[in-house]
């Protein structure tokens, strides 16, 4: 089976599964620093074309996630990876968060939790370069600073000014009766109004997504985050599926297991939009079942993002 990491001598590998190409390091500064000085120090680098490029950038939220590997840990990178300096702390992303736009996403490489922090804390930065349409885009559009004040997108390398990604579809959610059709993933949810909102332990999760008939499951944690709108909060869901129905709960199991520490698994916090995990044996979070990918809904069969570990 072909590497999905090709390292190169020049200090950089290429991810065949992506497309993305990162820095061999993932802390070729060699120390941390706040979003905005890491958002100067990609400039830094491209001036002085690092490992031979000068298009260099702050990967988004949804780049950043693509390396990470929900069942290992100490990193939460993929075995036999080739990455080098991989301190276990946190790392900035491009994305602001919405609805507290002083505060960024940034992903733990400990264990693959993905939440927010203040824009002046200090974060490490793990650069990226190349396109990746096979991921989505996150949906954000605005841009921010420090502060959290909405500015002037050029010239800021944030993600919306990018926007990189695979476009949603447009319209990308229809509803079929009791569920809804993503034409971006292919995978049928079922209804929001149609959800329990009783706090569940795992197990029971997972029994409940199961009993809504053939088929049905609960979802990978990369499956409930391809939901994720980046430029939305509360809850942080694209509008057209927000207007089906309100989505009181906090939070949700996904069917991911964490290989942090096998009595957590991973949940969705929907109305963030961050990532963590839940102790399986408390009765937490609910459920939203989901069925599919209906494969002719997103291009006969392509690869998805979501088939990443």
């Amino acid at each position: 089976m072909p590497s999905r990491f090709n390292p190169d001598p020049r200090g950089f590998v290429r991810d065949a599964a992506t497309g993305l190409v990162w820095s061999r390091s993932a802390n070729p500064l060699g120390f941390p620093l706040p979003w905005t000085e890491a958002l100067a120090a990609v400039a830094d680098l491209n001036r002085s074309s690092f490992l031979g490029f000068s298009d260099w950038r702050m990967p988004n939220r949804a780049e950043l996630r693509s390396l990470a590997d929900h069942g290992a840990r100490q990193p939460a990178l993929p075995a036999g990876h080739p990455f080098q300096d991989v301190f276990l702390g946190w790392c900035w992303t491009s994305t602001t968060k919405a609805g507290n736009e002083a505060y960024a996403w940034n992903m733990h490489l400990e264990g693959a939790r993905l939440f927010f922090s203040r824009k002046d804390e200090h974060r490490l930065l793990w650069p990226v370069r190349g396109m990746g349409g096979l991921l989505p885009r996150t949906g954000q559009t605005s841009c921010f600073d420090a502060a959290g004040a909405q500015t002037a997108c050029a010239g800021t390398g944030q993600d919306g000014e990018l926007r990189l990604g695979a476009p949603w579809p447009e319209p990308r959610f229809s509803v079929r009766g009791g569920e809804v059709l993503d034409a971006l993933t292919g995978l049928c949810w079922l209804h929001p109004e149609r959800l329990d909102p009783r706090p569940l332990d795992w197990e029971d999760a997972r029994a409940l997504a199961a009993s809504v008939g053939p088929g049905w499951r609960l979802p990978g944690i990369r499956e409930l985050e391809s939901l994720v709108h980046a430029d939305r909060a509360d809850p942080a869901l694209p509008d057209a599926l927000a207007a089906l129905g309100r989505v009181e709960a906090e939070g949700f199991w996904s069917a991911t297991a964490s290989g942090f520490d096998p009595a957590w698994a991973f949940v969705l916090y929907a109305r963030k939009g961050a990532i963590g995990v839940g102790f399986t044996a408390g009765r937490e979070f609910p459920a939203w079942p989901v069925r599919g990918p209906e494969r002719e809904s997103f291009g006969g069969g392509r690869w998805r993002a979501w088939d990443l570990p």
